[in-house]
């Protein structure tokens, strides 16, 4: 089965985008037939709109138009009535967009986009980042997986339905978006103010690391990240590589047909590498074709990787057993399609249509994949921004004094404490970090000191030594070579 489109692009790349974690799919004239045969058909109980559903409904409208105490907009009651029925369905991957966010949606297919780069969805009314895009403004800025969005701009979410949401995100290249997320474990929102910019469309990076392992990252699956990650992977090998790791962690996922491309050298022929299950409980498989790699493989991944990413983990864990190292996946097991021209007025309505399973028949949805080897970053990997709103000094608590002790001891400095009390030691230490960075050296922590201590963590973050991660999928790998 072939799955293609470039639906993905916009939802991966538009800055905060429409839909989280996507496993997007436009079905081709192979595909066609098994959907007009499955998802298409009509429901089990044999139901559709009678003429009495349809009196109902125009009852409904007819009553709203003339009997409301203002006056109403046609298209937005049109619009709501659609937006009521995908609501219903309790799935935050079913969306409707009117024409004008649909034509935002087509035109952001392009080389370049602008946003702040972060993966979004819907949870509970809620919208919640899967995982912040690579290099993105969003990444730089601190945002992690799982941080609740509750305002942009000082405009609040609430009541929005995720495309109406996604709208006050995006913006031009430039622009401020003041961004306010609640973050588990920190009892105050943070702000942070995000510069929107392009955001790099390169999905592929690959490097050969020492000892004969090669390490290649994905950071989304895009239509044309199975043949950068192909010519890569040659690369790699010409140069005699011994074992692979495959770096997954943030990303949100993409398009099917691209992740079996990626899967397929990798998978002894007719290897099963997902399944696809209707509303009807039909099941089709997508077989490899071969021929298999003689190397080991490891695939980093973390709560950020999410549908494609969780494809090509369960994949290769289940059919070569290739150890997956990091944290427990995302877990999202559905697949969209998105439906314009039966819509006919420039509109779009993005729909979950299948279940994928995984080879051996496991739906994670919900639950994610659990890795074979559970490592956690280090502790001040999660460190929250500090607020900037007031200048820290001796004897202030709260969560912002905790973050500066969590962030300066993970910059090498003796800390006696990390309760979030400013002692005299948190003082003389603040100190040594100014002496240390041409600061003043007065012991407080102002906007200045904290954002110099936010980019020294940041860097330190991004050396591939302090990666615990990274360090264990290479341990892996060189047991292997040991066997």
């Amino acid at each position: 089965m072939q799955f293609k489109g470039r639906t993905v692009l916009v939802f991966v790349l538009i800055g905060m985008l429409t839909s989280a974690v996507l496993t997007m799919m436009i079905v081709d004239s192979t595909a066609k037939s098994f959907v007009s045969g499955h998802a298409a058909s009509t429901s089990s109980d044999g139901s559709k709109l009678t003429s009495k559903d349809l009196t109902k409904l125009s009852s409904a409208y007819k009553l709203i138009e003339e009997q409301f105490y203002t006056k109403v907009d046609h298209d937005k009651l049109v619009d709501g009535a659609i937006n009521g029925m995908l609501g219903s369905l309790e799935d935050p991957y079913s969306v409707y967009m009117d024409a004008q966010e649909a034509k935002k949606f087509e035109e952001s297919i392009s080389s370049s986009f602008q946003g702040v780069g972060a993966e979004v969805t819907q949870e509970e009314g809620k919208v919640v980042v899967v995982a912040p895009i690579k290099g993105s403004p969003a990444e730089k800025a601190g945002i992690h997986a799982n941080d609740v969005i509750l305002s942009v701009n000082g405009e609040k979410l609430d009541g929005l339905t995720l495309n109406q949401a996604v709208m006050k995100i995006r913006g031009a290249k430039g622009t401020q978006a003041k961004i306010e997320v609640m973050r588990a474990g920190v009892n105050t929102p943070i702000l942070f103010t995000i510069v929107r910019d392009n955001i790099d469309v390169e999905t592929v990076e690959a490097m050969m690391l020492d000892q004969g392992i090669g390490r290649i990252d994905i950071h989304q699956f895009s239509s044309n990240t199975a043949k950068r990650f192909l010519d890569e992977l040659s690369k790699l090998e010409k140069k005699g590589m011994k074992g692979l790791i495959i770096d997954v962690r943030n990303n949100p996922g993409g398009l099917v047909n691209v992740v079996t491309e990626i899967l397929n050298p990798f998978l002894e022929k007719d290897k099963t590498i997902l399944q696809v299950e209707t509303r009807d409980g039909s099941k089709e498989a997508t077989l490899s074709k071969g021929p298999g790699k003689s190397y080991p493989v490891t695939v980093l991944m973390n709560k950020g990787s999410a549908s494609a990413s969780e494809i090509l983990a369960a994949a290769l864990q289940e059919n070569i057993h290739a150890k997956l190292v990091g944290e427990t996946s995302f877990g999202k097991g559905t697949v969209q399609m998105t439906f314009g021209k039966e819509l006919g007025d420039g509109s779009n309505m993005k729909m979950t249509v299948f279940k994928w399973l995984t080879p051996n028949g496991n739906w994670i949805h919900k639950k994610g994949i659990t890795p074979d080897i559970a490592v956690d970053q280090p502790a001040y990997f999660k460190a929250a921004p500090l607020s900037k709103k007031d200048v820290l000094k001796a004897d202030t608590t709260g969560d912002d004094v905790k973050n500066l002790q969590l962030m300066l001891s993970g910059l090498g400095f003796k800390m006696d404490r990390t309760d979030g009390y400013f002692s005299s030691k948190t003082e003389a230490t603040v100190k040594e970090f100014q002496q240390a960075n041409g600061l003043p050296a007065n012991g407080t922590v102002d906007a200045a000191t904290a954002s110099k201590i936010e980019k020294k963590l940041l860097e330190e973050a991004r050396k591939p030594e302090n990666d615990s991660q990274l360090k264990a999928a290479k341990e892996e790998l060189l047991k292997q070579f040991a066997r």
